[in-house]
């Protein structure tokens, strides 16, 4: 779905000036984007395989719940809607928690340019896995994987060309974070 998108400055500030998302991929202008880390008190993270269909990284496993926040939306309603739309989840403001931004540009060829400034959020999973409904046309498969096994596969990049690179700070953040909870 092609939504207007915020444009951010280079330290991540609203610029007042917002445009189809499919433009800003396409001159690489910064906007802003939620990631949400869902994690069970017993050690285990939810990953995602994104759709097959995606424009970047298909089928590669990701972050629990990603998605774009609309132009003029608070990026804490984005976080609660992409978890409602992608897994079928409600959720409330109260159950995430904050946990840092991460600015990501990857450049994925001449013509789209992803630049997005991740705001990263925690939130504890308290249903089991087969009570989560996937969004067909984004989500291919989701898993509950050990924190140590997440832990080996991204931040040792052992398995890469199986996870989004977000590269090894982004995942020490998260696997730190998940790991102090648990």
């Amino acid at each position: 779905m092609d939504e207007r998108v915020d444009i951010l400055n280079e330290q991540g500030k609203p610029t007042g000036e917002s445009c189809l998302k499919s433009e800003a991929h396409r001159k690489g202008l910064l906007h802003p984007t939620v990631h949400v880390w869902l994690y069970t008190t017993d050690g285990r993270v939810l990953i995602q395989k994104r759709g097959k269909n995606k424009a970047t990284h298909p089928l590669l496993w990701d972050v629990s719940v990603a998605g774009h926040v609309a132009a003029g939306e608070e990026i804490v309603s984005a976080a609660i809607r992409e978890v409602e739309e992608e897994i079928g989840l409600t959720i409330l403001e109260s159950d995430l928690e904050p946990l840092d931004t991460y600015k990501a540009i990857h450049k994925i060829s001449e013509d789209f340019i992803d630049a997005e400034l991740h705001h990263i959020f925690l939130c504890k999973l308290d249903v089991p896995l087969n009570q989560l409904t996937k969004q067909e046309s984004e989500v291919e498969d989701l898993a509950l994987v050990p924190l140590f096994k997440f832990a080996e596969e991204t931040w040792g990049l052992a398995s890469m060309g199986k996870y989004v690179p977000h590269g090894p700070t982004y995942y020490k953040t998260i696997i730190k974070a998940i790991k102090s909870r648990t």
